[in-house]
C-alpha cells in the first residue's frame, strides 16, 4: 500500500486554477509536513517566469518539457524551502501538462525531483533522522481533464521505482495544528584562516556546522515539560476533529558547551588565524506540528531545525547580497554589520517568512512573497516586530591562535530567551556551562528553573 496524502482544500482550488497556454508544461512546488503514517499537503506554489537578460531562450528540444528549466525549478524550491517555518518542508512537485505528454510526465518528474533534492540537502547543516521520511511526492496534472496521477519516489534510492499514492482533499487540514515559539539569543564565533572568500565561506559553514550540532543536541522544554521521549505533546487532551482552535506553545532551549559523547576524544589543533567572525543578536523561531497524535520529541525537532535553518539562512543572504555588490567577500570590512530581519506573513491560516535587509520595507516583503510564493501578502499584515533585538554579523580582522574548535565551543549560545505569549516581555533564561552532566540532569534543573519562576 503506498502513502498517503492528505491535501487542504485550498490547494486543490490552487491547482485547479492554474492557467497554461496551450501546448505548455508549468511546474510547481508542494509543501507541508510528512510523518511516518501519512503526509499533509498545505501549500502548492507555481515555478515562477524567470527573469533573463536579452532575448528569451531558444527552445531546447522537440517537446515543451524538454524546455522546463531545471535550474530554475531547483533554486525556486531553495528560496521557497528558506521561507517555510519549521516543521513545514517541501514535500515534492506537480507538473501540469497537456494530455498528449502524460506518458512523458513521470519521467519528468522524476528528473526535476532527484534534482531539487539535491540542491536543497546541499546546503542543510541539520542531520536526518532515522524517521524522517525520504519519500516524494510528484504529482502530475492534465490540462484538459484536471485529472491527477499521484507518486512517490525515494530520493535516497534512485534504483527504486515510482510507487502509487493516495491523494485526498480535506477542509482545514492544518487549522488546528500546534504552533511552538521560542525566541532566542545568538552568539556564535567563528575563527577564519585565510583572506579568500572561498576560504571564508568554508570557515563560517564549518563553525555553523558545529553550532548546528550543538542546537540538535539541546535540551528542550515545551510548555515546561522535557520534550525528550514518545510522550503526548498536548497531554490531557482529546481531540476533537471539530475544534480550529490552534494551541500556541512556548519553547525553551538549553544548550550545554560539552561534547554530546562524554567519551568521544579531540585532539587540539592550533592554526594562525586571519579573523574571526561572530553572528550575535535575537533570533525568533516558529515551528508547527500536525495534530495527528504529535509527539513531544518531534515538536522538539522542529523548532530546533527551525532555529538552524534561521540562523544559516541569514549568514548565505548576507554573504551572497555583500558578493553580488561589492564582488567580495574581501570588501567585508571589520565591525559589525546587521543581518536580514524575519518577519512572517500569513498564507492559507499558517505563517510563512522572508528576511528584510535594513535598507528594505514590507512593500520589498510583499513583493517578494508574490513572485516567490504566489500569494497577496497586505502591508499591513506582516509581522516584523517580533525580533526586537537584530541579529549582527560581527569582523575582526586581528589574528588569534586557538583551535578552531576551542573558539567555536566558546559562547555559541549563552543564552535562551523564551517566548511567553501571555506576556511580550519573557523572562530570561540562562544556559551555563554544564561540566560532565548527564542529559536528565540537565532536564532537570531546567525543570526546577522554569517551575521556580
Amino acid at each position: 500500500m503506498g502513502r498517503s496524502y492528505f491535501v487542504d482544500e485550498a490547494v486543490e482550488d490552487y491547482l485547479v486554477g492554474i492557467q497554461t497556454a496551450p501546448g505548455s508544461c508549468v511546474t510547481g512546488l508542494l509543501a507541508g509536513q510528512s510523518s511516518p503514517q501519512r503526509d499533509f499537503v498545505v501549500l502548492a506554489v507555481q515555478t515562477p517566469h524567470r527573469e533573463s537578460e536579452g532575448q528569451p531562450k531558444a527552445s531546447r528540444g522537440v517537446s515543451p518539457l524538454d524546455d522546463i528549466d531545471v535550474e530554475w525549478v531547483t533554486e525556486h524550491a531553495k528560496q521557497v524551502s528558506c521561507m517555510l517555518p519549521g516543521g513545514l518542508c517541501i514535500l515534492g512537485l506537480f507538473l501540469v501538462t497537456p494530455p498528449e505528454l502524460s506518458k512523458d510526465a513521470q519521467n519528468t518528474l522524476k528528473r526535476l525531483i532527484f534534482a531539487m533534492d539535491k540542491y536543497i540537502t546541499k546546503g542543510r547543516l541539520w542531520e536526518l533522522s532515522e524517521e524522517d521520511v525520504t519519500d516524494q511526492v510528484v504529482l502530475h496534472i492534465c490540462s484538459k481533464t484536471k485529472k491527477t496521477v499521484c507518486k512517490t519516489v525515494d530520493v535516497k534510492d534512485p534504483k527504486r521505482s515510482a510507487k502509487p499514492a493516495d491523494w485526498k482533499y480535506q477542509i482545514g487540514v492544518s487549522s488546528s495544528w500546534p504552533m511552538l515559539t521560542c525566541s532566542v539569543e545568538v552568539d556564535v564565533q567563528i575563527p577564519v584562516t585565510g583572506s579568500s572568500s572561498d576560504i571564508t565561506d568554508k570557515c563560517v559553514k564549518d563553525g555553523l556546522r558545529r553550532w548546528a550540532k550543538q542546537i540538535e543536541a539541546a535540551c528542550c522544554l515545551i510548555n515546561g515539560r522535557h520534550a525528550l521521549d514518545d510522550s503526548d505533546l498536548v497531554s490531557g487532551q482529546k481531540k476533537n476533529p471539530k475544534t480550529t482552535y490552534r494551541q500556541t506553545l512556548p519553547a525553551r532551549i538549553f544548550v550545554s558547551d560539552e561534547q554530546s559523547e562524554l567519551d568521544e576524544r579531540s585532539s587540539a589543533l592550533v592554526q594562525v588565524c586571519r579573523g574571526s567572525v561572530k553572528v550575535r543578536g535575537v533570533v525568533h523561531c516558529r515551528a508547527y506540528i500536525h495534530n495527528n497524535k504529535p509527539k513531544a520529541r518531534h515538536a522538539a525537532q522542529a523548532i530546533k531545525r527551525d532555529i538552524i535553518n534561521t540562523v544559516c539562512s541569514r549568514v548565505e543572504l548576507f554573504l551572497e547580497d555583500l558578493l553580488i555588490n561589492e564582488g567580495s567577500h574581501k570588501g567585508l570590512c571589520s565591525g559589525q554589520q546587521a543581518l536580514p530581519r524575519r518577519v512572517f506573513a500569513p498564507i492559507s491560516g499558517l505563517s510563512v517568512c522572508d528576511y528584510m535587509f535594513p535598507d528594505e520595507s514590507t512593500a520589498d516583503v510583499a513583493e517578494r512573497l508574490k513572485e516567490m510564493m504566489d500569494c497577496d501578502a497586505p502591508e499591513e499584515d506582516i509581522d516584523a516586530s517580533l525580533e526586537g533585538k537584530q541579529l549582527f554579523y560581527y569582523v575582526s580582522g586581528s589574528e588569534i591562535n586557538e583551535s578552531p574548535s576551542d573558539v567555536s565551543s566558546k559562547h555559541l549560545f549563552s543564552e535562551v530567551q523564551a517566548e511567553n505569549p501571555n506576556n511580550q516581555k519573557a523572562h530570561q533564561y540562562y544556559a551555563g556551562v554544564v561540566v560532565t552532566t548527564a542529559v536528565a540532569l540537565l532536564a532537570t534543573a531546567a525543570s526546577l528553573l522554569y517551575f521556580n519562576e
